[in-house]
């Protein structure tokens, strides 16, 4: 793809699932899922209810016990309000692994898109499914993640990525001992990044043709040509966000709904929308999504529903 036009955005309308408690081990073979990119994807949304700070607003814990919308959190916790710990669903951060659960955000007191995506795709596939959270804070597609088809050098994080995520598929009996050892697939990619490159303008300038150029350059390096991918864009801010450096970087991701190529096997979804102001977050950070979990709660829950729409599809092809 030589060039690339940047339309104007689409919206990719998500409905919310309502999850039972979690289930018992899945079936083989082992559903992977990697997710990766920046701080976002690390996950800054605070567990822990301070009602100190807000009342507590925005914590995960604030949604399950006092929100209004604590029905679509019960999944979320045990009958002695416990957080539940999946055995259908593992997860392997950076050298920490077990059953999906909370404390795989930035700390242990945070989460990041992967728990509510991990608790949909448990809830959508009968199969084990594994997620591989790759993901570093401050990183740029355009340098750090900078994938070999956009010429120039190979982003060292790009490589470690690739690097980190074999290293967890060679050893899945050591780190998941539960492992059958009857198989695996990648099922599929997802992506939340962006802020780095809506910092500069020439990044900007590149992104759709990076993104472009990644989403080809991963489904390469494991043989999987037409992966699942799904790309959660760079919405902080809101539908009010006038910067032209981020639309410019929310536009580029929406673009690849656009690519004829990509047609039922990527999405990007919005994510603006989940935007949640200071006065509704545990914090008043300018970034980071304000450390909000329901805005990290709900991206996840968006790209586990658009990745299940993929992986039903790419399941048909197969037959």
């Amino acid at each position: 793809m030589k060039h690339l036009r940047i339309p104007a955005a689409i919206i990719i309308s998500i409905s919310f699932l309502v999850l039972p408690a979690a289930a018992e081990p899945g079936k083989s073979p082992l559903k992977v899922f990697i997710l990766a990119g920046q701080s976002n994807m690390q996950g800054h949304g605070r567990v822990p209810m301070d009602e100190n700070k807000n009342e507590g607003k925005g914590t995960l814990e604030y949604m399950v016990r006092k929100s209004k919308q604590k029905e679509l959190y019960k999944h979320t916790v045990d009958e002695n309000g416990k957080w539940v710990v999946r055995d259908d669903v593992w997860i392997s951060y950076m050298g920490k692994k077990g059953g999906l659960t909370v404390g795989y955000g930035s700390g242990g007191d945070r989460i990041g898109p992967e728990f509510q995506f991990g608790h949909v795709m448990g809830q959508k596939l009968e199969n084990q499914v594994l997620i591989i959270k790759i993901a570093w804070g401050g990183k740029s597609l355009a340098k750090d993640f900078r994938p070999p088809g956009s010429g120039g050098e190979v982003g060292p994080y790009y490589k470690d990525l690739i690097k980190l995520t074999r290293e967890v598929l060679d050893n899945l009996k050591t780190n998941f001992p539960g492992y059958d050892g009857k198989g695996y697939e990648i099922a599929g990619f997802g992506w939340h990044q962006g802020w780095n490159d809506g910092c500069n303008g020439d990044a900007v300038k590149q992104y759709a043709q990076n993104m472009f150029n990644f989403i080809n350059d991963i489904r390469k390096e494991f043989k999987v040509p037409k992966m699942p991918f799904v790309i959660a864009n760079s919405g902080f801010g809101g539908p009010g966000q006038k910067n032209s450096r981020r639309l410019g970087i929310i536009n580029a991701q929406l673009a690849m709904n656009r690519v004829p190529a990509f047609r039922n096997n990527v999405i990007t979804i919005e994510t603006r929308m989940f935007f949640r102001p200071p006065e509704m977050s545990p914090a008043n950070q300018g970034y980071h999504w304000n450390h909000n979990a329901e805005t990290h709660f709900l991206i996840g829950n968006a790209m586990g529903e658009a990745m299940a729409k993929l992986v039903k599809i790419a399941d048909a092809r197969k037959k």
